[in-house]
């Protein structure tokens, strides 16, 4: 098993991870199990997130996640298996005001490894994303970035604050026994919440979006032409 770092960006990284999987595969034969925690938050609304912030959370969340696939996958299909596991969030299910872009990387890495276990399961790797909720990490301190705040978005700020001050944080080592789950599972699932929150929060989006889609069918059948 090879366990990335959570942050990746800059030139040569995709080569960094080639080499490092090569020198994985030497020393023990095989890869049994990638895992990929290539992120960090940025927290912002739309309008403060900035173009370089913008650009350096999709470099790390979704093209970090996509070289480590990159770099691992010839050496999966070499050996006909392997399970790759890439977390996401469960904010890549539902979004969160002030975290927009975080967010969209986390939409952009869900359609990213959907497409990926649509293409590999031939070869016998199989694909896991893991959709943690909150826990009591450093999420929102020492990894996180924040935008320049506008004081037109104080109000929603404080809002969320009052929010999340009541909300039950996880523990993060209590997720170690689901994630070994995952890996020893003849048939691991494709999707994986992490924490009590999640499965709730997702019926709630669900039900809503499938309302939405029903109430206007009429209107996009008649799109058909």
């Amino acid at each position: 098993m090879w366990l990335l770092p959570h942050v990746l960006s800059g030139s040569g990284t995709k080569r960094a991870l080639e080499q490092g999987n090569e020198r994985t595969d030497a020393r023990f034969g095989r890869l049994d199990v990638v895992a990929s925690n290539a992120g960090y938050a940025l927290f912002g609304t739309i309008e403060e997130s900035s173009e370089p912030q913008a650009r350096a959370q999709f470099e790390t969340n979704l093209f970090g996640t996509l070289w480590v696939i990159q770099a691992a996958l010839p050496h999966l299909r070499a050996q006909s298996g392997g399970h790759i596991l890439v977390t996401s969030s469960v904010a890549g299910v539902i979004t969160f005001p002030t975290a927009g872009v975080y967010n969209a990387t986390k939409w952009a890495v869900e359609g990213l490894v959907e497409t990926l276990a649509s293409e590999v399961g031939a070869f016998g790797i199989k694909v896991t994303l893991v959709e943690p909720g909150g826990y009591d990490t450093d999420w929102r301190g020492a990894s996180a970035i924040s935008a320049e705040p506008m004081q037109v978005y104080e109000g929603l700020r404080q809002k969320i604050k009052a929010l999340s001050a009541t909300r039950a944080l996880g523990n993060p080592v209590a997720t170690t026994a689901a994630i070994l789950a995952v890996v020893d599972a003849e048939e691991p699932p494709l999707r994986l919440f992490l924490g009590k929150a999640c499965l709730p929060a997702a019926k709630q989006a669900y039900s809503q979006r499938m309302s939405t889609w029903e109430a206007w069918a009429a209107v996009s059948e008649g799109a058909q032409g």
